[in-house]
């Protein structure tokens, strides 16, 4: 039986597109093994959202070609998009394949096995017009499954690389979508959670005015669906129905990501986002008006080009007053490619640095204070992971998105329980079971 292993960097998106590729290999008789054994391919599902996430692609590319010098090493995602030509130059890569044609990832291999030269397939992704509808033919064995529903974005962030990387916008039909989610319902996964590089943007271009309302409306109407969580989302796309439904339907969790990017309107044009911070306020106001608990997490980009300390100063107040449930910092990345990366005024590392640390602190502070409100109080949690260092203790999240710990034991993972929440407790909070 031949053997692949298979390792990804970067979003939920490339772990979702792994597992796709990991079900092909499957079907046509592959064992996967653990990407640090010796196997006859490595596939290797890159990023490109920033020089490091490339740099580490390369590492990981030679590590692979290290393991074996005589396997076929195949580089599939965003980075063989954009830079197919420096993937193609390192001695040893046997398969480029960009963010399209990742159906044909097996015949590939298996043509590259008795080819002298790589078989490179990368091609202009700005011509793609279909959504890559590839079934999802191996459920591993988790509790959360991804579903990805919508592929490539326009927006054009001048700081960011994946519209170049993903191409234009495109959407699963809801039939597949339907299809999907019964199976992995079916699989016994609690929850699932859709998926896309511009998810709010589902349904653009399709016929019959389709919108993301329209695809958890799809996967709600499954039977046996316990959960259904919502990934990244632009926070100008959430509509007054999709709010609503989360009010109505338990099962749709209480937990939003909307990247805030920055806290100063001069640098939100600089980077081409699309709202002020009046707007975006307003609206997070109006969704804790309709859903107090719900959880509100973001994403920040500290030390854009043209960023003064006083913008930086202005950004720590109004994440203060937003009360985020979690924050991801960011210290702006030079992507060559990007407008931005032209721009004048770069900040220094060190600058970003300590802009990346103060903004953390705060981080920290806001998501503490966010889970003490749910202190003393009962929420269901689904548990799904088994403590590494001592396994009498098990955690798992609450619908809005809060790690929580109690003594437990690997058979209650893929079970939800209500639990009672207690004390703060490492990233999250120390609970018991009451159900």
């Amino acid at each position: 039986m031949p053997r692949v292993a298979f390792t990804t960097l970067g979003c939920k998106v490339n772990q979702f597109e792994t597992e796709v590729m990991e079900g092909l290999f499957k079907q046509r008789g592959y064992e996967i093994l653990p990407f640090d054994q010796v196997a006859d391919v490595y596939v290797i599902n890159t990023c490109s959202v920033t020089h490091l996430g490339e740099k580490k692609s390369r590492q990981i590319i030679r590590r692979a070609i290290r393991l074996n010098d005589k396997a076929v090493v195949a580089v599939a995602g965003c980075y063989a998009q954009v830079s197919p030509e420096e993937i193609e130059a390192i001695e040893g890569v046997k398969v480029i394949v960009g963010t399209q044609d990742r159906h044909r990832i097996v015949d590939l291999v298996e043509k590259a096995a008795s080819s002298i030269s790589p078989v490179n397939v990368v091609k202009n992704i700005m011509n793609a017009e279909h959504f890559e509808d590839i079934p999802l033919f191996d459920t591993p064995g988790r509790t959360r499954a991804f579903l990805k529903i919508q592929e490539g974005c326009t927006n054009f962030c001048t700081y960011c690389i994946i519209p170049y990387a993903r191409g234009p916008l495109r959407s699963r039909p809801l039939e597949s979508i339907i299809t999907e989610s019964e199976k992995l319902i079916g699989a016994g996964f609690k929850e699932i959670v859709l998926t896309g590089i511009h998810l709010g943007a589902y349904g653009r271009g399709m016929e019959g005015n389709i919108t993301l309302v329209d695809a958890v409306k799809a996967v709600l109407s499954r039977d046996g669906l316990t959960r259904l969580r919502l990934g990244s989302l632009e926070s100008i796309e959430i509509s007054d129905e999709l709010i609503t439904i989360m009010q109505q339907d338990d099962r749709l969790c209480d937990h939003l990501h909307l990247p805030l990017q920055a806290g100063d309107d001069t640098i939100l044009k600089a980077m081409n986002r699309h709202y002020t911070l009046a707007e975006y306020r307003q609206l997070i106001n109006n969704i804790k008006m309709s859903i107090p608990s719900i959880g509100i997490s973001t994403d920040i980009i500290v030390g854009f080009p043209g960023e003064t300390r006083e913008m930086f100063e202005n950004a720590l107040q109004f994440v203060e007053k937003m009360n985020f449930s979690r924050m991801h910092i960011f210290p702006y990345s030079r992507r060559s490619g990007t407008p931005a990366a032209e721009f004048s005024e770069q900040i220094s590392e060190d600058e970003k640095k300590y802009r990346v640390n103060k903004m953390q602190e705060l981080a920290d502070r806001k998501a503490v204070e966010f889970q003490e409100q749910f202190l003393n109080k009962q929420l269901d949690v689904l548990f799904e992971i088994e403590n590494q260092k001592d396994s009498a203790i098990i955690d798992g999240l609450t619908g809005n998105y809060i790690r929580v710990y109690v003594n437990g034991n690997k058979n209650m993972q893929g079970k939800i329980y209500k639990v009672l929440l207690l004390k703060t407790y490492q990233d999250g909070l120390w609970g018991e079971i009451v159900q």
